[in-house]
């Protein structure tokens, strides 16, 4: 169903429980299977038609182009699906905002397009940013670890996965290479903005090892297999996003710590050592000099 444009893999088994699939002129189930090639499929009593070749695209999205099939109500730009004269409905990989460019993949490949847009894959799209002033070494840390963003489309607030982010040239604008398994609406200028290095300019240069190259804003061309052996390979900073990740699981959040202290106990019964500074305050029992009676000794404890 996805191969014939229906909609993502999670929409078609959406149709599936609804009862609107039908094979042969039966209702069907997740899990049934059925051949495109000699069963008849309809959705909705439509019967479904599959396209005969898959195509595959790559296009450098220029700036205040939308990175959409149809365009926005009042909204007069341009749609990356205009500017790709190939029939038929195309699913659009890596969405970018207007005022972003670089690489985006469209394809009628539904398999495909699921795979390398679903989080849960961890396919990799690098970025070249330029951002205002030089971050510091502890600003790269903590954009690299995860920061606390609102989700703009729900208004709640999530963190942001570990990604890899490095200074390529620094000055009063500073180019950084950033690469990230996750890519929430406009993430990379938020969390830029948060840590204070608001994004002067974007663009994706790779989807997994698949780079722009030498395609000009508003190019596109054709994919060929070696390419899409690319599209699927993560990018080799994928190992040093692992390195972060394995890093930030051993930090214990601070709301953790009473309960690391409970199990710190000593087992033994012999009371705690405590420090001088632990100690209150008491007054001297023992007379002063000057209040000692002549002959009185001194008692030889409280030398």
């Amino acid at each position: 169903m996805a191969q014939a444009n229906i909609g993502s893999r999670r929409a078609c088994e959406d149709f599936i429980r609804a009862g609107r699939v039908r094979v042969n002129g039966q209702v069907i189930h997740l899990g049934d299977q059925a051949d495109p090639q000699t069963d008849v499929i309809e959705v909705d009593n439509n019967k479904l038609g599959f396209a005969s070749k898959h195509v595959y695209i790559a296009f450098n999205k220029p700036k205040q182009v939308v990175s959409s099939n149809v365009r926005y109500q009042n909204d007069d730009r341009r749609t990356v699906r205009e500017m790709i004269p190939v029939e038929g409905h195309l699913f659009t990989i890596g969405r970018l905002d207007a005022d972003s460019e670089g690489l985006i993949i469209l394809t009628n490949d539904g398999d495909l397009a699921n795979e390398l847009s679903h989080p849960s894959y961890r396919h990799t799209k690098t970025y070249k940013a330029v951002v205002q002033g030089l971050p510091s070494a502890e600003t790269i840390q903590r954009w690299q670890e995860g920061i606390y963003v609102q989700d703009e489309e729900n208004g709640k607030d999530y963190k942001t996965k570990p990604c890899y982010v490095k200074i390529l040239e620094g000055g009063k604008e500073t180019t950084l290479r950033i690469v990230m398994t996750e890519g929430k609406k406009r993430q990379i200028r938020r969390v830029a903005s948060i840590l204070g290095h608001p994004v002067k300019s974007l663009i994706r240069t790779h989807i997994g090892t698949l780079p722009l190259g030498s395609l000009r804003p508003g190019d596109w061309r054709e994919l060929i297999p070696k390419d899409l052996t690319a599209l699927k390979t993560s990018a080799e900073e994928m190992k040093e996003i692992a390195k972060i990740k394995r890093a930030v699981r051993t930090i214990r959040p601070a709301k953790d710590a009473p309960a690391a202290a409970k199990v710190s106990k000593p087992t033994s019964r012999a009371p705690l050592a405590r420090s001088a500074s632990d100690k209150p305050a008491r007054p001297s029992r023992r007379p002063s000099d000057q209040a000692r009676k002549p002959g009185t000794r001194r008692n030889s404890k409280g030398r």
